[in-house]
C-alpha cells in the first residue's frame, strides 16, 4: 500500500465508487460478503487497492494545503513540479493561530512585529503525491486556496 487505508467513513461514504471498483474486479455483491468470510486478507488488499486509487486522485488535483498550530500557519502551494509555501509565524505567546481570535488577530496585525512571514519553494523531489500525502500526514487540510491568495495579494501591494 503507497497511501493509507481509507478509515471506514470514508469507505462508507464512497460505496458506491467500491462498489463499482469491485465491479470493475468482478466481484458482486454476494462474491463480496463470502470473500470477507473466507479470505478477509484478500478483501483487505481490495480495499488497500481502492483506498490507494482514492488517494491517487485526490492528490494528482490537491493544489492547496493548509496546516495551522498555536504559533505557525504554513501554506502550501503546488503544481506539477513545485511547492510554493507561505509560513507565517506569532511570536506572542498570547495569540493562538487555532482560534477565531487568533486569526482575526492576525487579519488585524499582519503588518505587527509579532509577525514574520517567509516565502519559499522547492521543486519535488520526484514523488508529486508522496510528498503532498506526507504533508497532510503532518496535519495538512486540503484547501481551496483562499487564505494563500488572500495572504499573497496582501503582501504584493
Amino acid at each position: 500500500m503507497k497511501y493509507a487505508r481509507l478509515t471506514k467513513e470514508q469507505l462508507e461514504e464512497l460505496h458506491v465508487e467500491f462498489a463499482n471498483f469491485l465491479a470493475s474486479q468482478q466481484i458482486d455483491k454476494a462474491e463480496w460478503e463470502q470473500l470477507k468470510i473466507d479470505k478477509p486478507e484478500v478483501a483487505e488488499q481490495e480495499i488497500d487497492i481502492f483506498s490507494d486509487l482514492v488517494w491517487e486522485g485526490v492528490l494528482k488535483s490537491a493544489q492547496y494545503i493548509e496546516h495551522f498550530s498555536k504559533n505557525y500557519i504554513f501554506l502550501f502551494r503546488f503544481d506539477d513540479k513545485e511547492i510554493d509555501t507561505i509560513v507565517i509565524k506569532n511570536t506572542n505567546d498570547q495569540i493562538d493561530f487555532l482560534t477565531k481570535e487568533g486569526l482575526q488577530w492576525l487579519g488585524d496585525n499582519l503588518y505587527a512585529n509579532d509577525v514574520e512571514i517567509r516565502f519559499g519553494a522547492k521543486s519535488f523531489g520526484g514523488d508529486r503525491n508522496g510528498e503532498i500525502f506526507d504533508i497532510i500526514q503532518q496535519g495538512g487540510i486540503l484547501s481551496q486556496g483562499e487564505l494563500y491568495q488572500q495572504i499573497k495579494s496582501i503582501l504584493k501591494k
